[in-house]
């Protein structure tokens, strides 16, 4: 990549500029790619394809964002590290839309028929995948795009088949009647968890259902009148003594005079309602198993499309709310109406469509859940088995699903998708399961559903490396994964299916970490929707703010699992720090004179400044790596904003500035070096957040690689801390702080000097204050600076304490004693705070249990400083207050 001079550099970043070409660069010189090398441990990571329905949208973007930072950092710390992109082809969702579109001009699926509606899907996979690529470019994923991969692929249907097959085989996959979840609007079956319930204002209607022997009634309540016409008995419990002279009886089933029998069953609350249930086998999971039970015929009264038909007798053709009002007319008019009452009561819509959704009788495939299910939950008890949660309070939102797991419908009535590989005998009715079509095909028919889209992305992790040629390469090397990111919203669709089918087809976890997030929502915590019209397009966020800026607010805006507050301003903020750290990165490499990378000299480092930022920068490099491998990218962020904008860019370049301004040419060079070497490393711990601007700043550092994507992680080099020099360095700011805040409440500029007094609490802090006097002289202007053990604040004098240093500033008619009292009562009460949070903490008999030596050591010292600040602080109050 060609270097500007660094003279040369906008004085103000520009995004748009700075991201100008690079992406294509870091493809072009394969730096993403995956060398499926043995000798180097693999890393992988496969992102979670995104439907080919639309754009990606902000969740996409953080998400995507995480997987980004993980694997770059894998990546430099020398991991063979895949980042496998690819899509879903979504199939609900995708047919709808490809159906919509031809709607426009009037034409249907139908009419093209099964061939030519395909084509017309892949058309639309292949626009909306081209849009979906130019996204991962904005965002500067660094994905390996020579192995991407999309459900539908030759390879992943391959897999899908054996995987179908091969559970068909083991009696695991299984057709038969039952009550599904339908959609009347895209006329297929939904699984459970495709289905959202909403709260929704209906009615419990009372009606009387006349016995057939004219004796009298049976009063049933029931929210769902339109489903009527398909009830084949009434039931009340064995142990009801109301009616247990009329079991075995008959209802005259109204509109319809159809004879039904009256039952006994466990399944009727006795105490609710009045006890009788209609049971309509057809339309309820509950009554389908009652009329199992019962030997009860099963009448389907709708079509697919939610009318209903001719079982329903005069109401065929209705609407099934219409039929609903409709029949409720009838009831009233033959004089069997009761009462109606308001109900509010959870009612199932389709994810997809928003259709209240129809239990309903149909012929179906499913998976027999149980088996699989166990087998899931039995490695998550090992440590060396499981797969670990992230925060680890979700296992048990995937472990509750598991336990409580139903079997899956995974058959579709789309065309769009992987086909049921079962094909039927025209005359005998025989079913063949197989990879391949039967012999004799004319004599067979293949079925026309397709797999719901999850039974495909199941097999994400490992159909992507090649499964189930175990002998791939890549399926060899990089599975299983390491880390999934993904939110919490999709652990029952996504995380627990891939790892049931992981664990039953390859023997082994899908990954070793899944980390969890929550969801984007909007500045007041509202979830993102096209009704609130609170949607945010990150392209549009990426075009304003550019791609750096908006990964670094969505990686470190929260906690892992915690939902995100987005908002126009705290993009603002990231831009201003990336702003900060251009101009700091601008005035350091103005200042490098040429400086190459061999030139770069820390041997000679004396000064406590520069020993204090390598120290500073090594324990940042601890920290950040530590909390990189627990993705804790929030406190990664704080971390990193405090070193670079607080130490490094306002203390430390001030600081340079003595030097690089000065005659001494060996202090010059030594600066330069610790500029140069700081900036280098403090880049490469930045780049995975901010890779755009990191790699500009990069390439006119000093350096001898090809890009910093492929440098080498910063690792702490024991030789450069010095916890001396870096208490020194604390107590010089403390103190340059401490004075410029006095002058400040006292209208006193830095430019007028003023006397400065400071007693250290012992030798050390004698010798540090000593040592470094031109410190305090350059930052703080003193007419005059004593340090002594035997000084005492005059009644003139403003006063401060820090760790080991009581400041007195003697400021003669500029203080005021009543205020100057008000002041220090606020920094006691402060004192006292702090004293009682600590000894609350060391008086914690679970804290001190559990917590490590260190830890404790650490808030002991704690206790010690702050008890000695109070102290200094009471004493001057009550000095003051003699006056």
């Amino acid at each position: 990549m060609e270097n500007l001079n660094e003279i040369e550099m906008p004085t103000k970043y520009e995004p748009t500029k700075v991201e100008e070409g690079k992406y294509k660069w870091w493809l072009e010189n394969d730096f993403f790619k995956a060398e499926g090398d043995s000798n180097k441990t693999p890393y992988s990571v496969v992102i979670p394809p995104p439907n080919v329905t639309g754009k990606l949208h902000l969740g996409h973007a953080w998400d995507t964002t995480l997987q980004d930072i993980i694997t770059r950092i894998k990546r430099m710390q020398g991991y063979d590290t895949l980042y496998l992109p690819g899509m879903d082809h979504a199939g609900i969702a995708t047919q709808a839309k490809v159906e919509a579109k031809l709607k426009e001009t009037n034409v249907s699926r139908h009419d093209l028929g099964r061939e030519k509606f395909l084509e017309k899907s892949w058309e639309w996979k292949e626009e909306y995948a081209t849009f979906i690529r130019a996204q991962w470019e904005k965002l500067g994923l660094g994905l390996d795009y020579s192995r991407e991969r999309f459900t539908l692929d030759e390879g992943l249907s391959d897999a899908v088949k054996k995987v179908f097959v091969s559970l068909y085989e083991k009696g695991l996959i299984y057709r038969g009647e039952y009550i599904i979840n339908w959609d009347p609007v895209a006329k297929t079956a939904l699984s459970d968890i495709e289905v959202i319930h909403k709260e929704v204002e209906g009615n419990f209607y009372h009606l009387k259902y006349p016995l057939a022997d004219g004796t009298g009634f049976l009063e049933v309540a029931t929210t769902r009148p339109e489903t009527i016409p398909g009830d084949t008995a009434v039931a009340v419990h064995p142990k009801d003594e109301r009616y247990a002279h009329l079991v075995g009886k008959t209802i005259l089933l109204p509109i319809l005079n159809r004879e039904i029998p009256i039952v006994a069953d466990d399944y009727v609350d006795r105490e609710f309602g009045s006890g009788a249930v209609k049971i309509t086998p057809a339309h309820d999971p509950n009554d389908f198993e009652v009329g199992n039970r019962h030997d009860l015929p099963r009448i389907i009264v709708m079509h697919e499309d939610g009318t209903m038909n001719e079982e329903s007798g005069k109401y065929d053709g209705m609407d099934r709310f219409e039929a609903r009002k409709a029949i409720i007319q009838d009831f009233k008019e033959l004089g069997l109406f009761i009462k109606q009452e308001p109900h509010l009561h959870s009612v199932g819509h389709s994810e997809r469509t928003d259709a209240v959704v129809e239990p309903y009788l149909s012929m179906q495939w499913f998976v027999k859940m149980q088996p699989l299910a166990k087998a899931a939950l039995d490695i998550q008890k090992e440590e060396a088995t499981k797969v670990n949660f992230v925060p680890n309070r979700f296992e048990k939102t995937y472990s509750t699903w598991m336990e409580n797991i139903h079997d899956w419908c995974v058959s579709r009535q789309l065309w769009w998708g992987h086909r049921i590989p079962a094909w039927y005998h025209k005359e005998t009715g025989e079913i063949y399961v197989g990879e391949k079509a039967p012999a004799n095909p004319s004599e067979w028919e293949q079925d026309e559903d397709v797999l719901d889209t999850w039974f495909s992305s199941a097999l994400w992790p490992f159909s992507t490396m090649g499964w189930p040629n175990i002998d791939s390469p890549d399926y060899k090397h990089f599975f299983p994964n390491h880390t999934l990111v993904t939110g919490y919203d999709i652990i029952y669709f996504w995380v627990s299916r891939m790892i049931f089918q992981s664990v039953e087809f390859t023997g082994e976890r899908p990954f070793k970490d899944t980390l969890i997030h929550g969801l984007v929502r909007d500045a007041e915590g509202r979830k993102m929707s096209k009704s609130l019209g609170n949607g945010v397009d990150p392209i549009d966020v990426i075009d304003k703010y550019g791609a750096d800026s908006l990964r670094y607010t969505l990686s470190t805006g929260t906690a892992p699992g915690q939902d995100l507050k987005f908002s126009y301003e705290k993009v603002e903020a990231s831009w201003n720090f990336i702003n900060k750290i251009w101009n700091a990165s601008r005035f350091a490499l103005i200042n490098m004179n040429g400086l190459k990378v061999q030139d770069i000299d820390l041997s000679n480092v004396t000064e406590v400044s520069d020993k204090w930022i390598l120290t500073r920068l090594n324990e940042t490099i601890e920290t950040v790596t530590s909390l990189s491998e627990k993705y804790e990218f929030g406190e990664v962020g704080r971390t990193l904003y405090n070193f670079i904008w607080d130490e490094f860019c306002d203390w430390y370049i001030e600081i340079a500035k003595i030097s690089l301004y000065g005659e001494d040419e060996g202090a010059k060079h030594t600066t330069r070096s610790v500029l140069a070497f700081v900036l280098d490393q403090t880049m490469r711990l930045l780049h995975p957040f901010m890779p755009f601007v990191t790699e500009e700043i990069w390439q006119n550092l000093p350096h001898d690689g090809k890009s910093i994507s492929i440098a080498k992680w910063p690792v702490v080099n024991d030789k450069q801390m010095d916890k001396e020099a870096s208490e020194a360095m604390k107590t010089l700011v403390d103190i340059i702080r401490v004075v410029r805040n006095i002058r400040s409440e006292v209208n006193t500029p830095l430019s007028k000097k003023v006397d400065i007094e400071l007693k250290p609490a012992d030798e050390k802090y004698k010798a540090i204050l000593e040592q470094n006097m031109s410190y305090i002289e350059r930052f703080c202007n003193p007419e005059k600076l004593t340090i002594s053990f035997d000084l005492k604040p005059s009644d003139s004098a403003m006063t401060a304490v820090i760790s080991g240093v009581e400041i007195y500033l003697p400021l003669e008619g500029l203080i005021n004693i009543e205020e100057e009292i008000v002041r220090l009562e606020k920094e006691l009460d402060k004192w006292n705070k702090e004293v009682s949070r600590v000894q609350g903490k060391l008086a914690n008999e679970r804290f001190m249990a559990k917590a490590p030596e260190k830890v404790i050591e650490e808030e002991r010292a704690k206790e010690s400083d702050y008890l000695a600040k109070k102290s200094s602080v009471e004493e001057r109050i009550a000095n003051l207050k003699k006056k």
